[in-house]
């Protein structure tokens, strides 16, 4: 069997860790020597660190971003009867965290343009149960500050950031997680700010949430052995803090480069628009911290979705989807009652979407190869399958 040659990888881990490995090696021999692997120094370290280069006040680092989300909540204290707005396009965690909390999920559709939710979907189904919403900063680009702002003040709503994907994302002057009462974070490794394994921080500029979280996480003690919570085991382990407190000083440069190779895919595709591939729009300029680079793949282009991807997995370039099956599709939950077609937006998109390679590293001839891929890719196939308009119609 002829084993498949990779090109362009979807991402490369090891390009950013290569030049700070000696730090990383001495960081974590700094904890094997302390010995203090749960709730240790360099955990204090980190949490305060990526809290202040956030722009707010109090960190507690958890086991995932969706314990951040699901615990976060609580101590937010939201629960049961509450219900809590968010979007249908968004990843798993998000909506689990919620149920998790005991609240009630009301899914929206998203802006097809952006991905993100649309604040005037959201502010129809908002009834005298709603307690707050969650803004998804899908793919790196937040939603619009400025905008949620005068949404929560309207709707006298919390903001429940769900920032896993972007690290130090700017929009209107605030930072991810320094919008509302609280934030959640994910370190899943790909990150742009990633651990070695799992891991997860809230983030609040609010004393009392901080203390309750940091009980929460830890079996919902106020003391050793005193519990006033109902808690669980939920707690970033010292090792995972060092390695991200050592590489929360390249988080921006990391996020610039990612920056960059954005633009570069912005320029290299900008043919192709005519011929139905096209970029998830950017509203905020150099606020976008592309944890992902997504193009649509839409009604105009002579290929569908799968089969670009197909031949782009048989050239060496490795792609994703996020997401293939929005919320309120997937099986486990068809118990909350939504059906196909309440997000028509959302469902689309999910049609439609194709995630590029993106991480530190990528090289401008990489991208210049992903794009060359693609273009040969729609060329072929509209020199032998150009389709009808009434084709396209149907599609």
């Amino acid at each position: 069997m002829n084993k498949m040659i990779i090109k362009v990888p979807f991402v490369d881990l090891k390009l950013q860790h290569q030049y700070i490995q000696t730090q990383l090696q001495q960081a974590i021999e700094a904890v094997l020597e302390k010995g203090d692997f749960i709730l240790g120094q360099a955990l204090s370290d980190f949490e305060t660190a990526f809290a202040a280069a956030s722009g707010t006040k109090y960190g507690v680092g958890v086991a995932s971003g969706t314990d951040a989300i699901a615990l976060g909540l609580q101590a937010c204290n939201i629960g049961i009867g509450d219900e809590v707005i968010l979007p249908a396009n968004t990843f798993v965690a998000t909506l689990i965290g919620v149920l998790r909390a005991g609240a009630k999920p009301i899914l929206v559709d998203c802006d097809p343009q952006t991905a993100l939710i649309d604040l005037e979907a959201a502010a129809k189904v908002i009834t005298p149960n709603t307690k707050a919403i969650i803004p998804v900063h899908l793919y790196g680009q937040m939603v619009s500050s400025r905008q949620l702002l005068d949404f929560a003040d309207t709707y006298k709503l919390l903001i429940f950031e769900d920032a896993a994907q972007a690290h130090l994302a700017t929009r209107d002057g605030y930072c991810a997680g320094s919008v509302g009462i609280a934030a959640a974070f994910s370190f899943y490794p790909s990150k742009n700010l990633g651990a070695f394994g799992d891991g997860g921080m809230l983030l609040t500029p609010d004393p009392d949430v901080a203390q309750k979280m940091v009980r929460l996480r830890n079996y919902g003690a106020s003391q050793k052995y005193f519990h006033t919570e109902s808690g669980t085991n939920s707690r970033l382990d010292t090792l995972q803090a060092a390695v991200l407190y050592q590489k929360l000083p390249y988080l921006p440069q990391w996020n610039s480069d990612r920056l960059k190779i954005a633009q570069q895919y912005d320029l290299e595709l900008a043919p192709l628009a005519t011929a139905g591939i096209i970029p998830i729009d950017n509203q905020s300029d150099t606020g976008h911290v592309y944890h992902l680079y997504v193009i649509k793949v839409d009604e105009t282009c002579v290929l569908e979705r799968q089969e670009l991807q197909e031949q782009l997995t048989a050239a060496g370039i490795q792609t994703g989807i996020h997401y293939p099956i929005p919320c309120h599709l997937q099986p486990a939950f068809t118990y909350l009652g939504y059906q196909v077609g309440d997000f028509p937006q959302a469902e689309k998109l999910a049609k439609q979407i194709l995630s590029l390679p993106m991480y530190p590293g990528l090289s401008s001839s990489q991208v210049k190869e992903v794009v060359a891929a693609i273009a040969r890719v729609v060329s072929m196939d509209s020199h032998s399958q150009i389709p009808s308009p009434a084709a396209i119609i149907q599609r």
